[in-house]
């Protein structure tokens, strides 16, 4: 049995010690002590998205509690790797914040001529073609958020996803066509891709439009 003192106020540092104690293989949490990267990946976007439904409800209170989930995984996946040998918490936050400074030169080095950061990030990161910069927008994205990154990126090459609306129909018209389900699957997701390009076009970030339209019709299903 572990014993913590008591506080008034416990640290990020407090934090650590806690997530360690849980993990310690003889005496840490039956359940938090077997846990892997894969097997609480979900808790993780669960908790991101949670987060965000508190930003969504204005709710500073509720938000500071998930923000303190959000962080507690974050903590939770540093210590499996650190029990692998392969980074530390310390780490963790070292990286992020020499990343901040190299990334605001215009306030951390006085150079204010930096003006593309995206241009910046690439270089960063060693993507100096159309197909890295693609293949490094995570395949974890929900699919819309992840088809408007990647025609955004795709746009600094200048390649441009067509977004007319009588080509949005036609897709809907092999969609409705299709003579199997492999078919009907890509003509879907060729439309789905289409209507993204349309919403950004109109300026429309289209996850969250749908996520309206998705309330919208969770308190009123008939008027769809």
């Amino acid at each position: 049995m572990n014993d913590y003192p008591a506080k008034t106020s416990y640290t990020a540092d407090d934090l650590v010690k806690i997530i360690a104690l849980l993990r310690d293989p003889e005496n840490g949490c039956p359940w938090d002590k077997v846990q892997t990267h894969q097997s609480i990946r979900m808790n993780f976007l669960e908790e991101a998205y949670e987060a965000v439904d508190a930003i969504d409800l204005e709710d500073s209170y509720l938000l500071c509690e998930e923000l303190g989930d959000v962080l507690m995984q974050v903590v939770f996946h540093t210590q499996i790797e650190q029990e692998k040998g392969n980074f530390t918490w310390q780490e963790v936050c070292d990286g992020v914040c020499r990343k901040l400074i190299e990334r605001h030169p215009h306030i951390f080095g006085g150079d204010t001529s930096i003006k593309d950061w995206d241009a910046l990030k690439n270089k960063e990161k060693g993507r100096l073609t159309l197909q890295d910069d693609l293949s490094s927008v995570p395949q974890a994205l929900p699919a819309l958020m992840r088809a408007a990154k990647l025609q955004k990126r795709a746009a600094r090459y200048q390649v441009a996803v067509s977004a007319a609306p009588q080509m949005v129909e036609e897709s809907a018209e092999m969609l409705q066509a299709a003579a199997d389900e492999a078919a009907a699957e890509q003509a879907a997701g060729k439309l789905l891709f289409q209507a993204v390009a349309l919403a950004r076009k109109a300026g429309i970030d289209p996850e969250q439009a749908l996520q309206r339209y998705n309330a919208a019709f969770t308190e009123n299903p008939e008027s769809n």
